[in-house]
């Protein structure tokens, strides 16, 4: 969690990634800032992030895009 921590801080640092949980339903988060996030993440994590991962309740929270993470990284 805390590299996936140390990611979202490069993106948004101004963001309370412990609480926040609407970073695309509250726009925090833009088309930009997503594909950004699916690159470090397939990067870091060697994961597979298909167009199906690709809807808001993946990423909505750190806890949620870490889940996805664990689940890709299980598979």
């Amino acid at each position: 969690m805390e590299e996936l921590l140390s990611i979202l801080k490069e993106i948004h640092p101004e963001v309370d990634y412990d609480t926040e949980d609407g970073l695309i339903d509250k726009r925090i988060f833009d088309s930009f800032d997503i594909v950004t996030l699916v690159g470090q993440l397939t990067e870091e994590y060697d994961i597979e992030i298909g167009p199906e991962d690709l809807i808001p309740e993946n990423f909505n929270s750190a806890e949620s895009i870490y889940g996805l993470v664990e689940r890709l990284m299980e598979e």
